[in-house]
């Protein structure tokens, strides 16, 4: 383990235990005596942990005013890639917000993350300058919409919406009953009953033209039909799984691929000569396609043939139109 994990560790078994000697330390820690002799010596200077050594039990132990704390505190810790990511994008999230109703109940929550950031002994302007959290492709609902759809479907009741669809480049008028929000890769989406098509669907809250709350209540479907329908599929796209990809990467790529999650029920292998095989389910291809030609040369479709088929079209679109 790192210096950071043993300092945790050390701090850990203190609290719990309350008294421990310098040979059990050793041997949770797995470090040698120097190395021990400086972790809490680093704990005392420059963690200000209260650690002192008692004689007559022979071990270490928390201790305050000659009181023993319930729980020590470090400050100047750093946080984890999750926690940090995390802390960032919340509050570049609330200073993105306009000023509203919540802006005097914000405002002491920004001050919290900005102290929290800052407990890690680094000054607050100092992390924004170093640590940066970017957003890209994010396709932003229209205010005014969101706070109806989210009225909605909290209040379960049926929702009138004009909805521009994208593909079609149509404009619909639908009545749906919401069942949740997604925010998925920077978008808002709705999963809703729709009662046009008397299925479920997912509606992209930017394609949101008109927004309506009506006093029909909302047509309940069970989280398990939802996440059947609707998770089982590749992405955003709905629908029950009726295909597998099977995709292989060069060695090369692989590198990559190998440690990202595509599909929460993928499988992989490695060939002999490194090339990455990807398997998982989906139900409808559309963006799938695109998430492999992003990829270029550097992967093959091997199967179902409907999938090679429409990424090699795609690919020969694109050559025709660099060719000359």
């Amino acid at each position: 383990m790192n210096k950071t994990e043993r300092i945790f560790k050390i701090e850990q078994l203190i609290s719990a235990r309350k008294l421990l000697s310098f040979q059990q330390l050793l041997d949770e820690t797995e470090v040698s005596p120097a190395t021990l002799k400086r972790d809490l010596e680093y704990l005392r200077s420059r963690m200000k942990a209260p650690i002192v050594y008692d004689r007559d039990a022979n071990g270490y132990r928390f201790s305050v005013d000659g009181q023993t704390p319930a729980r020590v505190e470090f400050p100047g810790l750093w946080f984890n890639a999750s926690e940090a990511a995390a802390l960032l994008t919340m509050e570049h999230l609330l200073e993105e917000l306009q000023p509203g109703l919540l802006k005097r109940h914000i405002e002491p929550l920004k001050a919290r993350l900005k102290a929290l950031l800052e407990s890690t002994d680094h000054s607050h302007d100092e992390i924004q300058r170093r640590v940066r959290i970017l957003h890209q492709g994010r396709r932003a609902p229209l205010n005014k919409f969101f706070e109806t759809v989210a009225n909605a479907l909290l209040n379960r009741r049926q929702l009138g919406i004009g909805y521009y669809a994208r593909g079609s480049n149509s404009t619909s008028e639908r009545v749906i009953s919401p069942q949740r929000l997604v925010c998925y890769r920077e978008t808002w989406y709705l999963d809703a009953w729709c009662h046009l098509r008397e299925d479920l669907r997912s509606f992209a809250l930017d394609g949101v033209r008109e927004a309506v709350v009506l006093e029909s209540p909302a047509k309940e479907i069970s989280e398990r039909r939802l996440n059947e329908v609707l998770a089982e599929g590749y992405g955003i796209f709905s629908g029950r799984a009726t295909a597998t990809a099977r995709l292989r990467f060069t060695p090369e790529r692989a590198r990559w691929v190998a440690t990202e999650q595509w599909h929460p029920k993928q499988r992989s292998s490695v060939e002999r000569d490194g090339s990455f095989v990807l398997e998982f389910p989906y139900a409808d291809d559309r963006e799938l396609v695109g998430d492999i030609l992003r990829h270029g040369a550097a992967v093959e479709v091997l199967a179902p043939k409907e999938l090679r088929s429409r990424v090699r079209e795609q690919l020969a679109a694109a050559a025709r139109r660099y060719a000359g």
